[in-house]
């Protein structure tokens, strides 16, 4: 069973996303701001993590640099699932280290799809 991390500082979005990565047999783990998901990344080592961009403190950007230059985190994808919908803000992530990037709201099977592409 493939373990994800789930970084978003809304309560609400941590419970959508959570719900549908469990419904698929995901097991989850969360984080609410940036520089705990680097923390908890770090301890856990997920498979894969899911991070929102605009969290107070260490942004999403901030946060997967900082993990793709960590020789302990650099092999974890990570995911950029935000409301940030430009295409400077997409190549911004994968500058920084990112795999893919969802645009909120997601559904389901678009998360699920993108999942499978990269832990399959």
């Amino acid at each position: 069973m493939h373990k994800i991390l789930v970084v978003d500082d809304s309560l609400t979005e941590l419970h959508v996303i959570t719900g549908y990565l469990e419904s698929a047999g995901y097991q989850t783990i969360t984080a609410e701001n940036g520089a705990e998901g680097v923390s908890v990344a770090k301890s856990e080592r997920p498979d894969l993590i899911l991070m929102d961009v605009v969290m107070p403190g260490l942004n999403g950007f901030q946060a997967t640099r900082k993990m793709s230059r960590d020789p302990v985190t650099k092999n974890i994808p990570v995911v950029m699932i935000t409301t940030k919908d430009q295409d400077t803000d997409r190549e911004w992530a994968m500058l920084q280290g990112a795999t893919a990037y969802l645009v909120k709201p997601v559904s389901a099977p678009e998360l699920i799809g993108v999942l499978e592409g990269i832990l399959n």
